[in-house]
């Protein structure tokens, strides 16, 4: 048998400074907030007519009623 030795090397983070973290933080808060914007004013499309409107309009201009 083999006397070879494995070493585990574990990837060391470099200490980032604290400028760099809050504008990580604020640059993610901005997208959040853009998002979360986004998505309430991406509510279903809104009927032009409604159904009972709808259904008068093409009454009156048909001529037709149903009843």
């Amino acid at each position: 048998m083999g006397t070879h030795r494995h070493r585990c090397e574990v990837a060391v983070l470099e200490r980032t400074s604290t400028t760099a973290r809050y504008a990580r933080g604020f640059a993610a808060a901005v997208v959040a907030v853009a998002t979360l914007v986004l998505a309430a004013n991406a509510g279903p499309a809104k009927a032009a007519v409604r159904p009972a409107e709808q259904a008068r309009q093409v009454q009156q201009v048909t001529g037709h009623t149903s009843e």
